[in-house]
């Protein structure tokens, strides 16, 4: 690998409120001239971006139902959202997010999970989603593509800070200059990228959640009745009998805990197995290792840690991780993981329950609220799957404990999970029926990337 150098003044290091000397931070600034473009006539971001004053949702019950969004909705380098939710309550602050304006997440911008709200609907977001207005000099389509552009977003990584969670500081984005093209540029490299988005709409109306693809076979193979299920979930009051708060060792009380749907799946895994988690691991499900800021080695390190936030994709995101120190990887020998291991989220809402199967070489160190779960006698990659279902899921969210953000489920717990038990060979067919269909859904994607990569050229072309 080539080193690189530069020189710089120490005085251009307190010119800015930050007294950062890293490499690409200070190369961005001090050499770059915080811009990445050559055009000649250019302008800082703080005026083609004005921030809006959000109104607040307090935490607690809502008067209607809303659209919740966080930084994992936002499709990378997509104007799209995924995976939204309707909720009828938020456990902390949020802000409303208006039509028209531009999302960009504090944390993490540089993976380009920035959105241009052109619905007509009002979403509630994140306090990690910042709203911005677009100038009227500038096409809304036009900002939004420039700054998702694989050029601006791999610059804008020189500008984050911090260990665990990475920023970009907005007094730091709005220092980026971009080029100020005319307007009726803008609008002829707009035309050009409409028809493109309108294909890229038509790949992805073909696209089926990977969720959707597992439930769907799940609830085929074993006679899941997803929809009376769906029905169960929306029953808000219901009595139990004072005896039925005994029908557990923790004499859980809470309405979540003795739900209706929860009685339902517990059912119906019971008409198909009797066999439990623990009955198929092949060492005791523990917890990961806790870290402090001083154990990352990004330059030095081999392993890699792997935490809740790089598996919330349901699979180990690499290039979202850190890496440990030499010293830290051997003292923590225990809970490195293996190839076909099972990572399960213990904890924190809109993450706990989701789970990722290591399924290559790595090395990689699991974090203290993430657990560890190895099988024997069982397809990993069946019981992946299974643990994606809603079923499986629904009875971590009727099991975990805590109030609030500060949920858990233990490995206690989900080790006395039933699961199905069908010979190998049967789930070997299960599994090659929904790779088949997963790998379909790649296709296509990857058929978007191209068109996606076509519209980065167009915005390459305008501001040459």
């Amino acid at each position: 690998m080539a080193l690189n150098i530069f020189t710089t003044e120490l005085k251009n290091i307190g010119k800015q409120e930050y007294l950062r000397p890293n490499f690409g931070y200070r190369h961005f600034f001090d050499v770059q001239n915080a811009t990445i473009y050559q055009y000649p006539n250019l302008i800082k971001l703080k005026y083609v971006l004005n921030e809006v004053s959000s109104k607040k949702v307090k935490k607690g019950e809502l008067e209607d139902e809303q659209f919740l969004i966080d930084i994992g909705n936002i499709e990378r380098r997509f104007n799209n959202l995924i995976n939204v939710e309707k909720v009828n309550k938020v456990g902390s602050d949020k802000n409303i997010l208006q039509k028209g304006d531009i999302i960009i997440p504090k944390m993490q911008p540089q993976m380009g999970n920035i959105f241009l709200n052109l619905e007509h609907k009002k979403y509630i977001g994140s306090t990690e989603l910042l709203e911005y207005k677009i100038s009227d000099d500038f096409k809304p389509r036009f900002i939004y593509y420039l700054i998702t552009s694989i050029k601006f977003l791999s610059d804008l990584a020189k500008l984050e800070s911090g260990k665990t969670h990475r920023r970009v500081n907005p007094i730091d984005l709005f220092k980026i200059k971009i080029p100020k093209i005319p307007k009726p540029i803008q609008d002829k490299a707009v035309a050009q990228i409409e028809p493109i988005e309108k294909k890229i709409k038509e790949l992805k109306s073909q696209i089926k959640q990977p969720q959707e693809i597992i439930n769907k076979v799940f609830s085929r193979e074993f006679e899941f009745d997803l929809e009376k299920f769906e029905k169960l979930k929306k029953i808000k009051n219901y009595y139990v009998d004072l005896s039925i708060f005994s029908n557990n060792k923790d004499i859980r009380q809470s309405v979540k805990f003795h739900r209706q749907a929860g009685y339902f799946v517990v059912s119906e895994l019971k008409k198909i197995t009797n066999k439990k988690i623990k009955n198929f691991i092949s060492e005791p499900i523990v917890l990961g290792k806790g870290i402090s800021p001083k154990d990352y080695d990004d330059d030095n390190g081999e392993y890699y840690y792997i935490s809740m936030a790089t598996i919330k994709n349901w699979y180990f995101e690499t290039e979202s991780a850190r890496l440990v120190s030499v010293e830290y990887s051997k003292n923590n020998q225990n809970k490195i993981v293996q190839k076909n291991d099972i990572l399960i989220a213990r904890s924190g809402e809109g993450t706990i329950g989701k789970v990722a199967l290591i399924n290559e070489d790595i090395k990689g160190i699991f974090a203290d609220f993430t657990m560890r779960i190895r099988l024997k006698n069982y397809n990993n990659l069946f019981a992946y799957y299974y643990f994606r279902t809603e079923y499986f899921q629904y009875l971590i969210e009727i099991n975990k404990k805590g109030l609030g953000n500060n949920t858990n489920i233990f490995p206690s717990q989900i080790q006395e999970f039933l699961i199905p038990d069908i010979s190998l060979t049967e789930q070997e067919r299960i599994v090659n029926e929904i790779k088949t269909e997963l790998d379909k859904q790649k296709a296509i994607e990857k058929e978007i990337e191209k068109k996606r990569n076509k519209i980065d050229k167009i915005i390459e072309e305008v501001i040459k």
